[in-house]
């Protein structure tokens, strides 16, 4: 029996579209379908950000509020807390930015509303807040080797006290 090379061909080329087409599927549904982007990581936290940035929650401090917000390429993690005002410099001056924290220009609408999740404004849109970002890659933090960015925002409350708003990915 001689068997057609054309016909081989074509059984050859749909073998290998079907092994394409399913090495690139994720199960019996696609997670896309699973899990719309963004979404908030459900039980995800203050805990959960706060070991992401690397950064220590001070004792005493209050409000404590964090949560992990999914995404495709990259998550996004939040964090907020009160304090007083100098433990909030301490906190901004240990990511190590490249300039202090400094007054911020507020934005009338924010680029994202991740705060508002925690039930908090947009730091951006706080008058009188104070602002420092970083790549801690950049300023070789080898402590925050997985972390791209940091911003962290300062907002002045009363006698002495601070809310920071740490937003990191």
């Amino acid at each position: 029996m001689r068997i057609n090379p054309v016909f081989v061909k074509g059984l050859l080329g749909s073998l290998v579209s079907a092994l394409l087409l399913t090495s690139c599927s994720t199960g019996s549904q696609d997670r896309a379908t699973r899990d719309p982007y963004p979404y908030w990581e459900p039980g995800a936290g203050a805990r959960e950000a706060a070991d992401f940035m690397k950064v220590e929650v001070p004792a005493g401090a209050t409000e404590v509020k964090g949560a992990v917000q999914a995404n495709p390429q990259e998550d996004v993690y939040i964090l907020s807390f009160r304090t007083d005002r100098a433990t909030a410099i301490e906190i901004a001056t240990d990511l190590r930015p490249e300039k202090p924290p400094t007054a911020w220009n507020v934005s009338v609408s924010p680029a994202s509303e991740l705060f508002g999740h925690l039930g908090l404004p947009e730091p951006g849109t706080l008058k009188g807040s104070l602002w420092a970002g970083v790549c801690p890659p950049c300023v070789k933090d080898y402590r925050r080797r997985n972390v791209a960015w940091v911003d962290i925002y300062i907002e002045t409350l009363n006698a002495g006290q601070a809310r920071v708003y740490l937003h990191a990915f």
